[in-house]
């Protein structure tokens, strides 16, 4: 018997509603993905157990099952057998899945993340026997919930996470429009490499795969990296491209600016067809230390504070020769910021490496309200867009929302047609398009500010935006310098009594 989705997408919900109370709903996503994950495949191992003994029968023997099963579940570590335990539940759980991580060493090891189980204080036996139930509402093998259907809920779940989360949202869940328009300016092809170097759930490798099965192109042939340095994020970014049923994927956790983990023979880190990524914005500590001699950093060492253009670096050094091109988020202050990273933008264009700016509306991400942008790279551009940057306004393309914006499907066609053709399609409703030479960006002193080129749709919000990354930034660079200037005192041994640093 199938499932509908609504009927499971109410489930699921159901499941982490079961922690509500003792556990924060922040915490939601640490415990509810492994759960679901060991339950698709318990259900799953046992369908395929089935159907290798309905065409065997009593002939039928571990060696002959093997091939029927995707992954190897040791006896004793099913759903069935270790949630029917009444002592130390949580305890038993994580060995079930260290057991089944060991016997996938290629595969699952690491997969469960690194939750407490078995501490009572973080999640209650009460409160870890609700989610068991609530489970038990659901199978989750092939016959009851396809793969499509299967990852759609987990997207949901994905999506009512970030909701509850707020701006903690922002570490490990990118707005599906964004990730969509993302995506559909990139266009990865089949037999391509994608790689997202701040890979949070996987989304953007999840679309990547979804818009080629959509467009009727065969998406098996596509390979998917990404590194995350969050443990947890990193762990429900393979589950969810498992449970998308992709398999050609490798997901490392880590910290992309201060270890890249993927690296070609040479030494150098590796290349790809399409690198997209929304890495946190303004990263403060990001290990500008051992950049002065980091080959990626092609245009210039980003500012310590700042870790906006060392993502950038990275990311363009990330693109094969040729086929490359690079999506990547950036905060509007990217585009104007002075100093150190004045310098490497012009060193990006003066490369003709930045191929546009796509400006989006605002108040779109859970972690910040200031309007965003994308940034487009291509290693080789065409012959109309060489030694000129396209700049596309989309600041108006939105419906409002109660806590955020969104973008509608229409929303994000217009923008990737403005910048597929360079032109405004829907005349006055659609986006602002203009593709500006070298010249005048030289004469604007490389500042790529939007508004400096476009008449935008949204003046206001946009000007908005600008002024408030403006502030931030100022304020930022006010307290480390009084945070300097004090220190300084204190070692003098100036009385700092009549000093009062206030971050009111």
């Amino acid at each position: 018997m199938t499932i509908t989705q609504r009927e499971l997408e109410s489930r699921l919900w159901a499941a982490a509603n079961a922690l509500r109370g003792p556990v924060d709903p922040a915490d939601f996503k640490t415990y509810v993905f492994p759960m679901l994950f060991w339950k698709w495949i318990s259900d799953t191992w046992v369908h395929e157990h089935d159907a290798a003994f309905d065409e065997y029968g009593d002939d039928l023997d571990a060696e002959i099952e093997a091939d029927f099963h995707r992954f190897d579940v040791p006896e004793g570590t099913l759903w069935s057998e270790v949630t029917e335990k009444v002592t130390n539940l949580g305890a038993e759980i994580a060995k079930a899945f260290q057991r089944i991580e060991m016997a996938n060493p290629r595969s699952l090891a690491g997969v469960f993340g690194d939750a407490s189980w078995g501490n009572k204080e973080r999640i209650p036996e009460s409160a870890l026997l609700g989610l068991i139930q609530a489970f038990n509402k659901i199978r989750l093998d092939p016959s009851t919930v396809s793969h499509d259907l299967l990852g759609a809920g987990y997207e949901y779940l994905l999506k009512n996470f970030a909701d509850e989360s707020g701006k903690k949202a922002g570490e490990f869940f990118t707005p599906r429009e964004v990730v969509n328009l993302l995506v559909g300016i990139l266009q990865p092809e089949p037999g391509e490499s994608v790689y997202d170097p701040s890979c949070g759930s996987g989304g953007m490798l999840v679309a990547t795969i979804n818009q080629l099965r959509e467009s009727g192109k065969d998406h098996r042939t596509l390979r998917a990296y990404g590194q995350e340095i969050n443990l947890t994020t990193a762990s429900i970014a393979r589950m969810n491209l498992f449970l998308h049923e992709i398999e050609d994927f490798d997901i490392k956790r880590g910290d992309t600016l201060r270890a890249p983990a993927f690296k070609a023979p040479s030494g150098a880190v590796r290349q790809f067809d399409a690198v997209i990524a929304n890495p946190p914005f303004s990263l403060a500590n990001w290990g500008a230390d051992r950049w002065s001699s980091d080959p990626r950093a092609i245009c210039g060492v980003p500012p310590a504070r700042n870790g906006d253009y060392a993502f950038v670096q990275h990311m363009v050094s990330s693109m094969k020769p040729g086929s490359g091109r690079v999506g990547v988020v950036m905060s509007h202050g990217a585009l104007f910021r002075g100093g150190a990273e004045a310098k490497i933008r012009q060193g990006l264009i003066d490369k003709d490496l930045l191929e546009a700016v796509v400006g989006l509306p605002p108040n779109l991400f859970y972690s910040t309200s200031i309007p965003a942008c994308l940034l487009i790279f291509r290693n080789q551009k065409s012959a109309e867009r060489k030694q000129h940057v396209l700049f596309v306004d989309g600041s108006a393309r939105f419906v409002k929302g109660k806590n955020q914006n969104l973008m509608s499907e229409e929303d994000v066609r217009v923008l990737i047609e403005a910048y597929q053709t360079g032109n405004d399609a829907d005349g006055e409703d659609g986006a602002n398009v203009r593709l500006v030479p070298f010249e005048e960006i030289e004469q604007n002193g490389f500042d790529l500010n939007i508004g400096r080129y476009i008449r935008v749709a949204a003046e206001e919000a946009a000007d908005l935006g600008t002024a408030l990354v403006a502030y931030a930034d100022a304020r930022q660079h006010r307290m480390e310098t009084e945070a300097v200037m004090f220190e300084r005192f204190a070692t003098a041994g100036i009385d700092l009594s009549m000093f009062e640093a206030s971050d009111e």
